[in-house]
């Protein structure tokens, strides 16, 4: 069972910063692949970053340029830096891990945390 543990939201005025952690159990972190997604109320939950095992980032297209997300494997942990935050970031932030649970048939499962509230005021 891997769980996941965010914090680091809060309220923040437009143009300001926040940094996001998540912290994971399990010895499967290094591995894996680890994202960041957001929930805004009556919004699909979208994407943000993930970043690989290897280091290899991607982001949203909303989010180029102002987020950075990285990794710190010895402590089992994702970091999302959030600068020049607009309104529009305002969700809950939910940190997802794609496991590997077998080498062998490729089954794979996602596990999710509890999130952390982002609210950006303008």
């Amino acid at each position: 069972q891997v769980q996941l543990v965010e914090s680091g939201g809060g309220l923040v005025q437009a143009g300001g910063s926040l940094r996001l952690s998540c912290v994971a159990s399990g010895s499967m972190f290094s591995f894996s692949t680890v994202g960041w997604y957001r929930q805004a109320p009556g919004k699909q939950r979208e994407l943000v970053a993930d970043i690989t095992s290897s280091g290899t980032t991607n982001y949203a297209t909303s989010v180029k340029g102002r987020f950075s997300i990285s990794r710190d494997n010895a402590k089992n942990t994702v970091y999302l830096q959030m600068n020049s935050l607009k309104s529009e970031d305002t969700g809950v932030y939910l940190c997802n891990i794609n496991i590997l649970l077998s080498p062998f048939t490729g089954t794979r499962r996602d596990y999710w945390g509890q999130g952390t509230q982002v609210t950006v005021s303008s």
